[in-house]
């Protein structure tokens, strides 16, 4: 008659605990199998009780060996505890009380930052920003694009990026790479649909974050893509940052350039150095006939900025191929086409000009 499981674990019930459990009934006994004359079982005890089990592996492999029809028996003791769990990924929390500073504080690596305003929105000043740095990587120099539109972050979509930065201490952060430029935006640390409903100190605390904890490495420049308007992320940039400069975009339009107006008044109260307009649409150029039409105007920014006394940085103008590519993921400025051509000569003069 063949040996049963239900006979071992009967005989094996003489093997007494301290605690008056025997093996079977503290349900140590465990992967019992039975191949021929052959049995083979574990006992699976708990840490703190490993080093005294030994005696009783012996006692049970002899118990079994003993037993009528076994030939061989053979018992392994074991004491796991609970799997370790695995380590977290560090939790990086953006957005709280920017912290105290008496000065303003250079960003560690990055030689020039370069503010990217106006006055209000929808004239363009993202898609200025992220063309501009691609233009400005383009002719060799080392380039960072800081999104620090918080409420409507877009360079994510236009620099064709999606995913989160890591963190590999809960405190650094490592910006990611596109069109050979390093950049960071809060909208990376998002879902994309997912609104930011932050107060004014939260806002300081992000842009704090995102200038101060970045590892943005060795850096010509560091684009910084500013909201629209004169509002805490301004401020907050101008006070506690080192700005080399502020490069104001406007369309040409008497209502945007009402606007860009308090932009400059911002940056001449905050002390920080105007570099230039740059007129956004600035003229339509029908692509059937060639017929240049100036749906906003024309000249506006540049009228305003020699009235001022400013530099006059260029003109792009209004082009369906600007947009689509900005949609896409790959700024105009990445490509060949002869619109690029209008930020490269930006760049040049920027560059030029020892400004970037």
């Amino acid at each position: 008659m063949a040996l049963t499981q239900a006979e071992i674990l009967d005989a094996l019930k003489v093997l007494k605990l301290q605690d008056g459990r025997d093996v079977v009934e503290a349900d140590f006994v465990r992967a019992l199998s039975i191949d021929g004359a052959t049995v083979r079982f574990v006992l699976e005890v708990p840490p703190e009780l490993g080093p005294q089990m030994e005696p009783v592996r012996q006692a049970a492999e002899q118990i079994v060996s003993r037993m009528d029809g076994v030939e061989k028996a053979s018992v392994l003791l074991t004491a796991h505890g609970p799997a370790p769990k695995a380590p977290e990924p560090p939790q990086l929390k953006i957005g709280g009380h920017p912290k105290p500073s008496a000065e303003q504080a250079p960003v560690a690596g990055v030689d020039r930052i370069l503010a990217i305003a106006s006055g209000k929105g929808g004239v363009g000043k993202s898609t200025v920003s992220s063309n501009l740095a691609v233009a400005l990587a383009k002719q060799g120099r080392r380039v960072g694009l800081l999104d620090a539109d918080i409420y409507g972050p877009s360079q994510p979509r236009m620099m064709g990026v999606s995913k989160r930065p890591s963190s590999p201490d809960g405190k650094t952060i490592i910006p990611l790479k596109a069109h050979g430029v390093t950049m960071m935006s809060i909208g990376l640390m998002l879902e994309e649909d997912q609104a930011v409903v932050w107060r004014g100190p939260m806002l300081m605390g992000a842009l704090q974050q995102m200038l101060g904890q970045v590892e943005w490495g060795e850096l010509d420049v560091l684009i910084v893509d500013l909201p629209p308007g004169t509002g805490d992320v301004q401020l907050t940039l101008a006070q506690k940052s080192k700005v080399t400069g502020a490069i104001v975009v406007s369309t040409p339009q008497d209502v945007a350039l009402l606007d860009a107006r308090k932009a400059l008044n911002m940056f001449e109260k905050t002390k920080t150095p105007v570099l230039g307009m740059i007129e956004n649409m600035s003229m339509y150029v029908c692509p059937s006939c060639g017929h240049e039409a100036h749906l906003f105007g024309h000249g506006g920014a540049k009228e305003e900025a020699d009235r001022l006394g400013l530099p006059f940085l260029g003109a792009i103008p209004l082009e369906l191929d600007i947009r689509l590519a900005g949609d896409s993921g790959t700024p105009i400025a990445a490509t060949d086409s002869p619109v690029a051509e209008a930020y490269a000569d930006i760049a040049r003069r920027l560059v030029g000009g020892g400004l970037a």
